[in-house]
Order: C-alpha cells, then structure tokens, then sequence
C-alpha cells in the first residue's frame, strides 16, 4: 500500500534527502526495534506483546521503502518476486536444518553479536565517508542473515517457552527481514 502511494514515496524521498538522514532512519529504527522487543518479551500479557510485534512490522515497512520503491521503479519487473522466492526457499532451507539436526546453534550467539556490531560500523562509515558497500558486504551480511536464523530458530526449538511466541516472531521475522533486504539488494545490482 505504501509503495504504490503518494504518502510512501514522500516518506522514502524524506528517509533519503540527505547523506545523514539515513544515519536518523537507523537510529530511530534500532530504538523503536529495542522498544518492540522489550513490549514482546513483556510478561505484561499478549495485548502488549502483539503491540510489539504491529510496531516492528510497521517499523520494517516503512524502512524498506525507499529499496522496494528503487527496485519497484529502477529495476526489473521481476526482482522483488524473485527476492521473495529465495528468501522464502533460504528461509525453508535453514528452518529444516534447525529441525532436523536438533542441534542447538547458540554458539552462534557470540559470533552474530559481533559481527552486527562490525556491520553496523561499515554501514555507518559508508553513510559518513560516501561510499558504496558492494556486492561482497551483500553477501556476506546473507551469510549473516541466515546465521540469524539458524541461531534462532534453534532458540525457538531449544529456549523458548511455549508462552514466549510473540517475541520467537519477532526474532525470526527481524532475520527473515534482514535476509530479504540483502537478496533483493544482490539482485538489483545483478539486474543492472
């Protein structure tokens, strides 16, 4: 809906207008990431933790405007339904490992920590210093994403109590999320 509205394409000119304006984008992302996280790990009961979970998403659609709007409107046709088709086969493909090796691959934990805090600094410098993060950084951060939801969805098999599913949700949503930003970046270069 916002895609295809004047609403979606003035919010992604705003979210681009300037070189630091995605500096704010990411910032307030991660703050209102950590307020929907807290809300759906809340024992204050399912209305708050659903709360959570409708914030993060509207939070996912507004910052992946400005890439559906670029490759909706500047790339082929049929990107996004192909970034859908791998991510959701990635996705299929990671979940069946987690199930059927029961392994519990939180020794992920640490790796995945910091290698998000290394990601977050290269895309912070490329914003700052003006340069492009390339096909390579695209790549690996798929590597990442799907790193996430190994380590996850085991948590999911392993950790999680039955009544903790709002924030198992949002946990495997946020790496599905990462996941699809990447693919659909590596395709939209590819299809230049």
């Amino acid at each position: 809906m916002l895609l295809n509205s004047q609403l979606g394409l003035d919010i992604a000119r705003l979210m681009l207008s300037g070189q630091y304006s995605w500096l704010i984008v990411l910032g307030s992302f991660m703050a209102v990431s950590w307020l929907a996280d807290k809300w759906a790990r809340s024992n204050s009961g399912p209305a708050v933790q659903y709360l959570g979970l409708g914030l993060y998403t509207v939070a996912q659609a507004i910052i992946f405007l400005p890439l559906m709007f670029m490759a909706a409107h500047y790339s082929s046709p049929d990107v996004i339904p192909m970034a859908g088709i791998i991510t959701g086969l990635l996705f299929a493909g990671l979940t069946a490992t987690a199930f059927l090796t029961r392994k519990d691959f939180s020794f992920l934990r640490s790796i995945l920590t910091i290698g998000g805090f290394v990601a977050l600094g290269v895309v912070a410098c490329s914003i700052l210093f003006g340069f492009n993060l390339g096909l390579f950084f695209s790549s690996v951060m798929v590597l990442f994403a799907g790193g996430s939801i190994l380590y996850t969805t085991s948590n999911i098999i392993h950790h999680y109590r039955p009544n903790q599913h709002v924030a198992a949700s949002l946990a495997l949503f946020s790496g599905v999320m990462l996941l699809l930003w990447y693919v659909l970046q590596i395709l939209m270069r590819m299809r230049r």
